[in-house]
């Protein structure tokens, strides 16, 4: 992955995605299908949480007559009866507070475990296109951070406001009860309240789809700084990215601080209105009693429920910030997943023929990267007969990798026709497709897994006699022994333990097990100069190994040197988006100026 230096750089603009429907929580309300699952459990456990909520308002009503009774007339003993329940209420809250803990923490898992499978489902199933125009730490956010916040949400947010909406209407009907004055106090403190609320959740929203897209940005930057640590140490340009990932570290601290500052005006709300409406309380009630106008049992029951009532009003606020975040999670989630899938299977696809040839043809192929307005591919025309080895050679620029990447439709054809055995590739399944295709690319895209993995990626199947084969027809077997653990040592991220030529010799070790599995014979090689990076000797060995196997497949290889163009039977020149010379590779260095110019004047 490249290493952005410009620190103009704004970030890559998301593709457009379709409209959200409206309303804060409707993207939210999207995962309903895929919690209905698990809704019993999670009705359960809510149940449960108003249930053990119910007994700390049904408590102060019992000591309530407690204090009014046993011992306002010196009758202990009759007081037992009454504080044993009040235990028992104690015990079902605990109990209740325990089982919905348990009871929701599995479907909360389940469900963030399934739309991680979803998402990296949709970012396997997503054109090439599309993840260019991503940049790797917002896909990589979307994927871990804002599914984690989701997680919790549906664990602990979501279930609280449910129960908070229960709870609060009870509360102030019993405090209305017991003491209209107090009852009406905290209603009348409810619209400041609800007007607080209403202006959070404005200003909130924004700064949390800010803070959430800095994050991603942030995660690029140390991805990045992470796989080039090569090059920004050779250049010495790594306090350069450092300032930069500190900059941008300084921009989501600064984001956060002004929704710390959200948060604190809504708790400070949130915390002292409630004691206002206590403090008066305690003036009313405590004259009421003293005149005889309300029992002592009364106000303490009274003061002990709006006690208790303002810690949900409290908690209201760190509630709707979890709603935000998880309502801006929800957002950036399908914006991955309404992405529109551009190159899919076809509703009616045509079957592979019963004996695949390989006969691979190419009529007027036009291309344009998506998003660009110039073409790079103009009208070519290029027939690679079964069995073939045809060399694409080119300038720089001149799209040999993009024509090579239309084969296995990693892109699509903007014009004209590309067909496997008379069959256009946009007919066929991309299963179906990418079995009779192997690819090997210049840039080796290794994973951190053994080596046997790395090789048998395209054939699992594969024993460790054909992966053992693959490696020494690319001349990898050597330097794989003595790996600490050969075919089982892991290569790290990238394969960057290795240098360029293994990287490369492994990559080609891979396509040579694919185009081998069932034997070659209509097999279609697609290989980017993969022999670029190999010393001249190794090459050699390489190529005097690799005519066995291009010897049965249908190949189009990008070769920039002339030992590579001479392992062809034949050789295409590239210029202009178009093929403009084609024959042998002796016969294009006497006729071609432009093709002996690219082959160093060999």
């Amino acid at each position: 992955m490249s290493v952005v230096l410009d620190p103009a750089a704004e970030r890559i603009p998301a593709p457009p995605v379709p409209a959200k429907p409206r309303g804060r929580t409707a993207a939210l309300r999207r995962f309903l299908p895929y919690l209905r699952p698990h809704r019993n459990k999670i009705a359960a456990a809510t149940a449960l949480a108003i249930l053990a909520v119910l007994t700390e308002i049904v408590i102060p009503l019992l000591i309530a007559r407690i204090i009014d009774g046993p011992i306002a007339g010196g009758h202990y003993g009759s007081a037992i009866p009454l504080i044993a329940v009040v235990l028992a209420l104690g015990l079902l809250q605990a109990l209740g507070t325990w089982g919905r803990r348990r009871m929701v923490a599995r479907p909360a898992a389940e469900f963030e475990v399934a739309m991680r499978a979803k998402i990296f489902g949709k970012l396997q199933r997503l054109a090439i296109g599309n993840h260019d125009s991503w940049e790797s730490g917002q896909l990589l956010s979307r994927a871990m951070d804002d599914l984690a916040t989701l997680r919790r949400f549906v664990a602990f947010a979501g279930p609280f406001l449910v129960l908070h909406m229960v709870i609060v209407p009870v509360g102030l009907l019993v405090l209305w009860i017991l003491i209209p004055p107090l009852g009406a106090a905290f209603t009348v403190l409810a619209v400041p309240i609800v007007a607080a609320c209403y202006r959070f959740v404005q200003r909130y929203e924004v700064a949390s789809r800010r803070s959430q897209d800095q994050s991603g940005d942030l995660a690029t930057i140390a991805e990045e700084s992470a796989q080039g640590i090569r090059v920004l140490k050779a250049f010495g340009r790594g306090p350069f990215l450092a300032a930069r990932f500190v900059r941008q570290a300084r921009e989501l601290r600064g984001t956060e601080m002004v929704k710390v500052r959200l948060d604190a005006t809504l708790w400070s709300t949130m915390v002292g209105l409630p004691q206002l409406a206590i403090v008066f309380a305690l003036g009313y009630g405590g004259y009421a009693v003293v005149h005889g106008q309300m029992s002592l049992g009364t106000l303490v029951a009274g003061i002990t429920l709006a006690t208790f009532l303002q810690w949900p009003i409290i908690w209201t606020g760190f509630l709707l910030s979890e709603l935000n975040d998880a309502s801006t999670a929800s957002d950036r989630y399908w914006e991955i997943q309404d992405i529109p899938l551009l190159i899919t299977d076809p509703p009616d696809p045509d079957p592979l023929p019963a004996a695949v040839r390989g006969d691979l043809r190419l009529e007027h192929v036009r291309f344009a990267f998506p998003g660009a307005r110039a073409e790079v591919l103009r009208d070519v025309t290029l027939h690679v007969r079964p069995g073939e080895t045809v060399a694409l050679v080119g300038a720089i620029g001149s799209g040999k990798t993009a024509l090579l990447n239309l084969i296995p439709r990693l892109y699509d054809v903007t014009g004209g026709s590309l067909t496997v055995d008379g069959v256009e590739v946009s007919r066929l399944r991309l299963d179906d497709l990418r079995t009779v295709v192997t690819a090997a690319f210049e840039e080796p895209v290794l994973f951190s897994a053994s080596v046997r993995e790395n090789v048998a990626l395209g054939e699992p199947e594969a024993t460790d006699a054909d992966v053992r084969a693959a490696l020494e027809i690319a001349q990898a077997t050597e330097f794989v022994e003595q790996l600490p653990w050969g075919l089982d040592t892991r290569i790290g991220e990238q394969g960057l333990s290795l240098s360029g030529g293994q990287r490369q010799r492994l990559a080609l070790a891979r396509a040579v097990l694919g185009a081998r599995a069932g034997g070659s014979a209509g097999r279609v090689l697609v290989l980017d100069d993969p022999l670029s990076a190999l010393d001249v000797d190794t090459e050699e060995r390489v190529q005097a190994r690799l005519r066995s196997v291009l010897a049965g497949a249908t190949t189009l290889l990008v070769a920039h040197r002339p030992s590579t163009a001479a392992l062809a039977d034949r050789v295409a020149l590239l210029a202009d988006g178009r093929i403009v010379a084609e024959g042998e590779h002796d016969q294009l260095l006497r006729t071609s100026t432009r093709y002996r110019e690219l082959m160093g004047g060999a």
